[in-house]
């Protein structure tokens, strides 16, 4: 299905969500608010943007429902703290034919991932763990863990002592020798799956104790491996500051900054709003896989690697107060010098060999370290990230926007959109 979508009709309810001045700070310092940066919608010119190359963007994206490559897309692009661009197509069930709306909700799977690193950057603010810390500081049970070192002619895993403690800035970096139990090329993620690591019905203490009886997948610091760690910095969150991992994000950075619809479950109340995710065939075709049970009840353990649903006004407040440095609305929730680290690559040489060209790691993002090597549009220094069901967005410090991506999807036109999406916006920049 096919809307033209006109910033000038922008809704009420995208308008209001996005502007929304926190007037009363919890957990973050209340600081002057920089009206310049506050999300209002503006002429894209005024900015130095051009409306006309914006609709190149906005027929790439409306293209992939159009030709059923995806059921819904929504993407919306600020830059200078102003809403230049915000494109809706689609529907949010293709059997219902339910339309998608700017309120809907997505499961973000992986874009769970940066907000947790703003937690651990609160919490390193405070003065409760320094990037060098060994984790086995926080974690004791991962005291003398062994490490995966091939297998033998029998085919069992081989195992050696590990040299060190994995480091916190490792941990934050996916460099610590975790795996995650999603990949089928080695014991070790066999191990995550077989102890069901990735149980978020048990008590993130249940995950810790499992982790505890696997061995890591490689010394710690030698490589970059895509982990499990983001789920251990949550319970680490929760044993530094004495709440649940959901309260510290409920109260520490939803609220402060008016993230109203983000939380590991979605209540009855709003469960008509929830986007469903979608997959397709061997031709290609979309398809509706059975989803399960709806998400209506909060989960026993918050998973910070991806537990989170989120809507598109909740998230560019998230990205945008990255953006300014750790501020939005009047409520400071970082030091500029924190969000620099977290967008400054954190891997050693020999770590960073094994990433693909052109690319790092931060604190719980990555980062861009060579565009041209990378093969993307990007300014050196945007970071980003992405989640399973598709969704995606970038922070860009040199060209002063942010971009954010919301689809529900599984398949081969994630990559497409997400590439295109790039190409377009940056093509619209003049200024």
């Amino acid at each position: 299905m096919r809307r033209k979508f006109d910033l000038r009709w922008l809704s009420p309810v995208l308008l209001a969500a996005l502007s929304t001045a926190c007037t009363a700070p919890v957990g973050g310092a209340a600081v002057e608010a920089d009206s310049a940066r506050d999300l209002a919608v503006v002429a894209p010119e005024s900015v130095g943007v051009s409306s006309a190359r914006l609709e190149r963007l906005e027929e790439g994206m409306q293209a992939f429902v159009d030709d059923r490559r995806l059921s819904a897309v929504h993407t919306v692009m600020a830059r200078h703290g102003k809403i230049v661009h915000s494109s809706l197509a689609g529907v949010r069930d293709i059997e219902s034919g339910e339309l998608l709306t700017e309120d809907s909700i997505y499961r973000i799977y992986s874009m769970t991932k940066p907000i947790t690193g703003v937690a651990m950057m609160m919490l390193y603010e405070e003065g409760k763990w320094r990037l060098n810390d060994p984790v086995t500081k926080f974690v004791p049970k991962f005291e003398g863990l062994q490490v995966y070192a091939g297998d033998d002619a029998n085919g069992d895993p081989i195992l050696e002592p590990a040299k060190r403690s994995m480091t916190m800035q490792e941990l934050m970096s996916h460099s610590s020798g975790l795996a995650y139990g999603l990949g089928a090329g080695n014991a070790v993620d066999q191990m995550y799956r077989e102890r069901r690591v990735l149980d978020f019905s048990q008590p993130l203490q249940a995950m810790i104790d499992n982790l505890a009886e696997i061995p890591l997948l490689y010394q710690p610091g030698d490589r970059y491996f895509y982990s499990i760690a983001v789920d251990v910095q949550g319970y680490i969150v929760e044993k530094l500051s004495g709440q649940s991992f959901d309260e510290f994000l409920q109260e520490r950075i939803f609220d402060p900054l008016g993230m109203i619809d983000t939380a590991f479950y979605v209540p009855e109340s709003k469960i008509d709003r929830l986007a469903l995710i979608h997959g397709e065939d061997e031709e290609g075709a979309l398809t509706l896989p059975p989803m399960g049970a709806m998400p209506t009840t909060p989960p026993a353990g918050s998973s910070g690697g991806g537990g989170l649903y989120s809507t598109m006004a909740d998230y560019v407040r998230f990205v945008q107060m990255v953006l300014n440095e750790g501020e939005l609305d009047g409520v400071r929730f970082l030091a500029p010098r924190s969000i620099e680290q977290m967008r400054t690559n954190h891997l050693s040489d020999q770590a960073l060999s094994t990433m693909s060209p052109g690319n790092g790691f931060g604190l719980d993002f990555g980062v861009v370290m060579d565009p041209a090597a990378a093969g993307e549009p990007y300014s050196k220094g945007a970071f980003r990230w992405g989640g399973a069901a598709g969704t995606w967005f970038w922070i860009d410090p040199v060209e002063d926007f942010v971009f954010v991506g919301m689809i529900q999807h599984r398949g081969r036109a994630v990559r497409d959109v997400q590439g295109q999406s790039r190409n377009l916006a940056y093509q619209a920049i003049l200024d």
